[in-house]
């Protein structure tokens, strides 16, 4: 098999790290608009949004309480519901909704003293412009793998919409390289029905 061959079956299938116990796929158009902004407001309005939504205010407020950037806002319920949290967003839909509120915070242009990232950092193609500019908290859930077979039979396995894939040990060496350490780690998440979710607290060490 030739290079230029090798390279063509690389651009569209999972790329795993096993040193590291980190995968990319390489997404390229994201589904992000009006129709998906309108699902996730819909979805936090339901019983598991509501336990969902509680359960990321009372992780956060265990370890935080002053001024938060939430990224990736799905239906936006937790930024309102969470007292001194702004939101930032790609999905023109709901980029309109926080400017409306006042609400928007663009973590990239100035530094912030915690981020959260509630099913949106496996979304990220690159997310350094973010953490490097988190000077104290990350909170995250996010999908925990067992290894590259795990990630392609999991219904997790979102061609179209996760770029990372980890194992535990891979998304705290991959916040390690961030600066951050690994202060509190759950899977409050999957009490709600959430298959293979876990959630994360890092704090700033570097």
């Amino acid at each position: 098999m030739n290079a230029s061959r090798f390279d063509s079956l690389r651009a569209r299938a999972l790329q795993w790290l096993p040193e590291l116990g980190v995968g990319w796929f390489p997404v390229e158009a994201q589904p992000y608009d009006a129709a998906y902004w309108e699902r996730y407001r819909a979805l936090d309005r339901t019983p598991a949004g509501d336990q969902l939504t509680d359960m990321r205010v009372d992780l956060v407020a265990q370890h935080w309480a002053g001024e938060l950037v939430d990224v990736g806002i799905g239906g936006g319920r937790f930024m309102q519901q969470r007292p001194f949290t702004l939101g930032f967003d790609v999905n023109p839909a709901a980029v309109a909704w926080l400017q409306a509120l006042g609400a928007w915070r663009d973590p990239s242009a100035a530094p912030v003293d915690a981020l959260s990232f509630w099913d949106s950092l496996e979304h990220i193609h690159d997310p350094a412009p973010l953490l490097r500019n988190v000077r104290r908290y990350v909170f995250t859930s996010l999908p925990i793998f067992d290894g590259p077979e795990h990630v392609l039979r999991s219904r997790h396995y979102r061609r179209d919409e996760h770029c990372w894939y980890f194992t535990r040990t891979g998304i705290e060496r991959f916040m390690a390289g961030f600066g951050f350490d690994l202060l509190h780690a759950d899977e409050r998440e999957q009490a709600a029905g959430r298959e293979d979710i876990g959630s994360f607290v890092f704090k700033r060490v570097q």
